[in-house]
């Protein structure tokens, strides 16, 4: 499947992604501006919706917090301030557990827990990019959901790498190893859709 488009060849930073006042809405990785999809479809929508809502109750009262796209994650590398950070990222959901990483603007380092709903435009964007962007950048669980295939692969950071994933039907409950006591109920979310909804 076709990555999204790119803006150009241009090296950005988020100093330059902060004048763009166009009607798009971008991600930066290493400098490559890359245009989110269109508006993703409503399933897509429901799905990361309800695991949020999920996350956000469980967390209720407890240090870590939830968010939902669209939020800016900046993942500098090591010697990048905030403005020559060259990867900017909106994750569907993610939980942050360290209240110093969290601004008016955003997320400033590793979020906890990542999760993106797959859609046939971002399936490898999201699968392999971005995939390689949370596993440098240290983020200790990610989740890639797939609402056509009823499955969720599940990245552990283990020795600092991934490696292979758990991969799960969308039945029953799922831990997430990086949020103690935080369980998502699949049955509760897939129930609302018939197996043979559209994308």
């Amino acid at each position: 499947m076709a990555l999204p488009q790119r803006r150009d060849d241009r090296h950005y930073t988020y100093a330059d992604y902060l004048t763009w006042d166009d009607d798009l809405r971008w991600e930066l990785i290493d400098g490559r501006a890359f245009a989110m999809a269109p508006a993703p479809s409503l399933r897509h929508q429901d799905y990361a919706g309800r695991i949020y809502a999920q996350a956000l109750s469980a967390l209720r009262g407890k240090p870590c917090r939830v968010f939902i796209a669209p939020v800016d994650v900046r993942l500098p590398k090591p010697g990048q301030s905030v403005e020559k950070t060259d990867t900017v990222v909106q994750p569907d959901v993610l939980a942050v557990c360290d209240p110093a990483k969290l601004d008016e603007k955003g997320v400033t380092g590793a979020p906890d827990w990542v999760v993106e709903v797959l859609s046939p435009t971002t399936a490898s964007h999201d699968n392999i990019l971005k995939r390689r962007v949370y596993e440098e950048a240290g983020v200790r669980e990610y989740w890639l959901v797939h609402p056509d295939d009823r499955l969720v692969f599940i990245y552990r950071l283990i020795d600092g790498a991934y490696g292979k994933p758990e991969i799960q039907d969308l039945t029953g409950t799922t831990p997430i190893a990086a949020l103690p006591d935080v369980i998502i109920d699949w049955d509760a979310i897939v129930g609302a859709f018939p197996q043979a909804a559209s994308p």
